[in-house]
């Protein structure tokens, strides 16, 4: 079977070399198995995706020399796919609404300082995970913002075995789920987190290989079991290397790192990029 990759960007900001990285890094892996190379717009965030980053993010792409399917996917688009797997995660009595506000939940963990922590921080203790219907309903019914969890106890419950998932850059890997503890799936300003999202999406799109950051290792933890408990297929992971700057920091754009716009202007080349970014030859 080819392989299938994709590129995920967010329109919330320019890109920088991280994202050449990921970008090219993705290509390479699909063109070197003769495969597909993808696009996917995250826009799922209304309010900060904006239609001038979505026209320089392509003008970036293509100016690195890359190619893609057309047409590209919007999550804007497929709010409705969202809806569904929160449907089936719901029949299966796995969600709950959580109205607790984020002071609420930080003064909650504030007063237990052995909170159990999770990549992300403190988990969230678990405040709204036992009320019951009529209550929840009540408060639903009276206009209160709420967002829906997943009972990550039940949830690991109802599989009932271990999962696991191969990783190219570390080999075979045994999920832990619950390291996010109850974590957010959707809220009302949101259809879906990108927890979520990502899964559907990936499914969606056919993706073999998903080749990404390894900032996000521990979050295929919880993608695995999300996969499962929605039955979609299950990819093959790569997680790359990222790019840092002089400090040994990540790039990122609400660091306001140096995008390609401006190092296009100083007169950067495509060739320089990939060589700085040692990605002349292949993929690594």
């Amino acid at each position: 079977m080819n392989t299938v990759t994709r590129f995920a960007p967010s329109p919330t900001g320019w890109l920088h070399l991280g994202h050449a990285y990921a970008a090219i890094f993705a290509e390479q892996k699909a063109r070197q198995n003769l495969g597909r190379f993808l696009i996917r717009l995250e826009d799922i965030d209304g309010t900060r995706s904006r239609p001038e980053y979505e026209t320089a993010l392509f003008d970036d792409l293509q100016w690195l020399g890359l190619t893609w399917e057309r047409p590209v996917l919007r999550q804007s688009d497929h709010a409705a796919d969202y809806r569904l797997a929160l449907d089936e995660l719901a029949r299966q009595e796995l969600l709950y609404p959580c109205f607790c506000t984020r002071r609420e939940i930080q003064e909650e963990i504030a007063q237990a300082p052995r909170a159990p922590h999770g990549p992300d921080g403190p988990l969230y203790p678990g405040t709204c995970r036992h009320l019951s219907h009529r209550e929840s309903q009540s408060l639903i019914e009276s206009g209160q913002p709420y967002a829906l969890r997943l009972d990550i106890e039940k949830a690991t419950y109802r599989i009932g075995h271990s999962l696991q998932w191969e990783d190219l850059g570390r080999g075979l890997q045994t999920a832990n789920p619950a390291l996010f503890g109850d974590v957010v799936l959707a809220r009302k300003d949101t259809p879906a987190s990108y927890h979520l999202a990502v899964v559907v999406d990936d499914a969606r799109q056919g993706i073999t290989l998903v080749t990404r950051g390894e900032d996000l290792f521990e979050a295929t933890h919880l993608h695995r079991l999300l996969q499962e408990l929605l039955h979609l297929p299950v990819p093959t992971w790569h997680h790359h290397r990222l790019v840092t700057d002089e400090l040994g920091k990540r790039l990122a754009k609400r660091d306001h790192a140096r995008s390609l716009r401006t190092l296009r202007e100083e007169g950067w080349t495509p060739q320089k990029v990939r060589r700085v970014l040692n990605l002349e030859e292949s993929a690594s």
